[in-house]
């Protein structure tokens, strides 16, 4: 499921809404661009939604979405399905390159669609 929602300007970065929250699989991503940004948004098993770029740093390939979902020592990641790296998502900071890491963006549910709003960086 990629959705390509209309693209907001401005100064202030828009809330987008970006798909319905029911077609979601807990653990697992999927890809949609925001505002000419390729991220992967997450719905995590316990509701909570998860964003963060979805190109992979180490490769230059927008996978991050098609990663597994797992835990490393209390840290909820991503596994990249190009190199294995692995991404905290809740920091971007990738586990296995200490000078590596992607931008988390906000999520939130409204009337059932998940809607992505892209950090400054």
């Amino acid at each position: 499921m990629t959705m390509t929602p209309t693209p907001t300007h401005g100064a202030t970065r828009a809330w987008v809404a970006v798909c319905d929250v029911a077609r979601m699989i807990p653990d697992r991503g999927v890809a949609a661009l925001v505002d000419g940004r390729a991220v992967a948004i997450f719905l995590l098993a316990d509701g909570e939604l998860c964003v963060i770029d979805n190109v992979d740093p180490c490769s230059g390939a927008s996978v991050l979405s098609r990663g597994i979902v797992g835990d490393v020592d209390g840290a909820v990641c991503v596994a990249s399905p190009m190199y294995k790296d692995r991404f905290d998502l809740h920091t971007g900071r990738c586990l296995d390159r200490a000078d590596v890491c992607v931008d988390v963006h906000q999520a939130m549910v409204r009337d059932g669609m998940v809607a992505v709003r892209l950090a400054d960086g």
